[in-house]
């Protein structure tokens, strides 16, 4: 498994799924899956920029990691968002459910990901909306890559501020 993290806009559905085409891994996005199954007053939410809670998020992701092949590698787009996501994860891999190769972070400025969302137009892609994720992602994501590196994990943090062939070149920098 090989995860990718960043904030929303810093590029992980495009190199998700240009990674993953390439190699012939599944791509699993979060963002896709929740926008397909979460409806009412959670979709609202989550429109709004709010997190699903933990134990909704895992038992979401764990219904969909039951569908695949965990013997092949894999690229996992958008979890986990919180610690305790990345325990129950690692939790997981330590009972060989699955093998973590790498975490790959795109890390780009607030800035450049505001001018992104804003282009690309999705209705959930206000700025207020777009500010409650980079708070969300300063201050419960971002610690999981530290969690991360205290665990072993191999982490690479990546520049997405730059153009999508050179993100992706470095991206196969470290993973090849």
């Amino acid at each position: 498994m090989i995860i990718l993290t960043g904030v929303a806009g810093s590029g992980k559905s495009m190199q998700g799924k240009m990674f993953a085409d390439e190699h012939g891994y599944a791509w699993i996005s979060t963002g896709e899956i929740l926008r397909v199954l979460v409806t009412g007053k959670r979709r609202h939410e989550m429109l709004a920029g709010k997190l699903l809670d933990d134990s909704e998020m895992i038992t979401i992701l764990d219904t969909v990691l039951n569908l695949i092949d965990a013997d092949q590698e894999f690229v996992l787009d958008g979890f986990p968002r919180t610690i305790p996501q990345g325990e129950w994860l690692l939790d997981q891999i330590h009972k060989k459910r699955f093998r973590l190769t790498a975490v790959v972070n795109l890390d780009a400025d607030e800035s450049e990901v505001k001018r992104r969302l804003i282009a690309r137009g999705r209705r959930d892609d206000t700025e207020e909306a777009i500010a409650e994720r980079f708070k969300e992602y300063r201050e419960v994501t971002l610690p999981i890559l530290e969690y991360f590196k205290k665990e072993g994990v191999s982490v690479y943090s990546i520049d997405a501020s730059q153009s999508p062939r050179e993100v992706h070149d470095d991206i196969l920098k470290h993973l090849g």
